[in-house]
């Protein structure tokens, strides 16, 4: 076995581990208070609607906006870790048929799985750190992906 298949495979067991771990632990104890603040902020903003007090039913509106855009931060990041996983561990199974010098396949290896592990990653921290730093991440491992996953249709293009 190549070492660029050795670590597709090994780095897309070890992606989809982490994705399912970060699921298991936000869903126990995160997600339930996440969904109720939810609930909560969107009801009190409509009660507020319904009283006449616009000023407070944007706020309240503001708030669930907030919410949701870090629940579905966190819900995508766990979903794309395992996804990319997936797709990490079907390439690697064939990657010997990528028709290109072992360096290059090697290069291509560790392309897609930077990109795989900083897109999720950089979808995550736009819930901790406020700029653009977390979404140019979230677009370089995006693109690494992107790339990669282009090198490696070449590849398979050229073995025919």
């Amino acid at each position: 076995m190549s070492a660029a298949r050795k670590i597709l495979i090994v780095a897309g067991l070890e992606m989809a581990i982490i994705g399912m771990l970060y699921g298991l632990v936000y869903a126990v104890f995160v997600e339930h208070q996440t969904l109720d603040a939810l609930g909560a902020t969107l009801t009190a903003g409509f009660l507020h609607a319904a009283n006449g007090d616009l000023n407070a039913a944007r706020a309240s509106i503001g708030e669930y906006s907030h919410v949701a855009y870090n629940y579905v931060r966190h819900v995508d990041a766990h979903s794309h870790w395992i996804g990319l996983a997936m797709l990490l561990l079907v390439l690697g199974l064939a990657f010997d048929r990528v028709s290109f010098a072992e360096q290059s396949k090697l290069w291509l290896a560790v392309l897609l799985v930077a990109g795989s592990a900083v897109f999720p990653l950089g979808v995550l921290m736009q819930t901790w750190i406020a700029g653009p730093l977390p979404q140019v991440a979230a677009a370089a491992g995006a693109t690494a992906v992107t790339a990669g996953l282009a090198g490696v249709a070449l590849g398979f293009a050229r073995a025919h």
